[in-house]
Order: structure tokens, then sequence, then C-alpha cells
């Protein structure tokens, strides 16, 4: 999958200097055993040449599962919920997410990274999720 990834990435053309999963809560990280968006992240970042940095974000709280959440109720959710390693400082960050609904975890990741530092953040999902009821296309 991330080959097949790093072509799409490589054409954006983004100045990344690093990509970073979004990191899992220490619950799901100990049921599941690994970060499923690392395991795509990784090599993701060595197909195109650029550091992995896959504890440059921490999860600071505990959040539940976004799935079932309204809007209002996933940005709540996951606000605050992590904080960015020193490393990003003068950085452009990709940020990757397994699933993107409706952004709230990628940009509380985003806010994190620019208090640290961060020169630019770009976002990436493996996935975006469509509306529930009816499928919309752009």
């Amino acid at each position: 999958m991330a080959a097949q990834m790093s072509v799409f990435v490589d054409q954006l053309n983004w100045p990344v200097d690093v990509i970073i999963p979004i990191p899992l809560g220490r619950e799901r990280q100990k049921e599941r055993g690994y970060n499923q968006v690392g395991a795509v992240a990784f090599p993701l970042a060595a197909a195109l040449g650029i550091d992995y940095l896959p504890h440059g974000l921490t999860r600071r709280k505990e959040t539940r599962s976004q799935v079932g959440l309204s809007r209002d109720e996933r940005k709540e959710n996951v606000h605050g919920a992590f904080t960015a390693d020193e490393k990003v400082r003068g950085k452009a960050v990709l940020v990757m997410d397994d699933v993107s609904t409706t952004g709230s975890t990628l940009s509380s990741s985003a806010d994190a990274l620019f208090l640290s530092g961060a020169k630019e953040v770009y976002a990436f999902a493996v996935a975006r999720a469509l509306p529930h009821h009816g499928l919309k296309h752009a």
C-alpha cells in the first residue's frame, strides 16, 4: 500500500522533512500490539526518503473511540489530546492517520506540532470516511 501511496504523495510536492503517525492510546496499542497507521507510514517514509519519527506525537490523554460521535463530540474528544516532541522544531511535518472523518484528530495533532515549533504541517489519511447516509462525490 505504501509503495502505491508514495507515487501520489510524491506528486503533491510537499516539502516534508519528517513523517509522524497518529499515536494510539495505551490501551488500544496494548490490544493491537502495533499502530496500524505506523505500519503504513514507516514504509512510506522509506519509499520517499523522508525521516520517520514514530514517537513525534504522544497521546497525553486517553480518548474514546470516535466512531458514532458527532462532529462537535469528535472535536471535543481529541482537543488537547496530543503533545509533540521538540525534534519537530523548524521541520515540515507530514502527520498521518488511518481514517479521517471530520479531520478533528489531524487538526488536534497539528495544533500540538505547531506548539512544539513545527514550521509546516501537512495531513494525510489512508482513507476518508464518507457520510453515513448516502455517498457524496465531489
